[in-house]
């Protein structure tokens, strides 16, 4: 199969970001399959807030969306604020509306890998806001997804410190990379595809 690119979104203002660490190391996974990959930091992105037909839209986001459409594949990761994903990176999704007049259209036929941290107990709202708007954008979620609690435990000056989460990134990023790859050669139909996703549930 063909080499893929997958393109990682995520991270907060915050620094340091533990969402952006656990998003580091899912790339790795991703790029140990054989995946190129291509990080975009909110923090660095800077991206203003999210104006329907603004015109010119910001060079920042205009390169989001070309790496974007040019990927078969995406991992997200966003920190839980007040039950969801945070404000910066929800706008960071607002802006791929830039992919609506492609052909095909927003995130058609690209999987989506989707990770959260948390400070508390629970994790598992922002991925469910998360796969939402994959479906919103026409993309596929993978079954697999990371909400990790407690945080602030598990990363500490940018690095991991329990080897089960960083192995469970790693992990996440090489499926994503496999899936990619499938759903890039056609080899997966519609119907199959769908049977995929309704195991999400199950599998979490």
């Amino acid at each position: 199969m063909s080499r893929v690119t997958i393109v990682g979104l995520g991270g907060s203002l915050a620094k340091p970001s533990s969402s952006l660490s656990a998003l580091s190391v899912a790339l790795e996974g991703a790029r140990e399959y054989g995946a190129n990959v291509r990080l975009f930091d909110l923090r660095e992105l800077n991206l203003p807030m999210f104006v329907p037909d603004a015109a010119p839209a910001p060079v920042p986001a205009r390169e989001l969306c070309d790496a974007v459409y040019s990927a078969q594949g995406m991992l997200w990761s966003s920190p839980l604020y007040q039950g969801t994903v945070s404000g910066a990176f929800k706008n960071a999704l607002d802006w791929l509306q830039l992919l609506s007049d492609r052909n095909p259209p927003f995130l058609t036929d690209k999987v989506v890998g989707l990770i959260s941290t948390a400070g508390g107990t629970h994790g598992l709202q922002a991925v469910n806001t998360m796969e939402f708007v994959v479906r919103a954008l026409r993309g596929w979620a993978v079954p697999l997804v990371l909400p990790i609690p407690q945080a602030w435990q598990v990363f500490k000056d940018g690095k991991v410190l329990d080897k089960r989460v960083e192995e469970q990134l790693r992990a996440l990023g090489r499926e994503l990379a496999r899936a990619a790859q499938v759903f890039a050669a056609g080899t997966v139909t519609t119907s199959e595809a769908s049977k995929v996703e309704a195991q999400v549930e199950p599998l979490r």
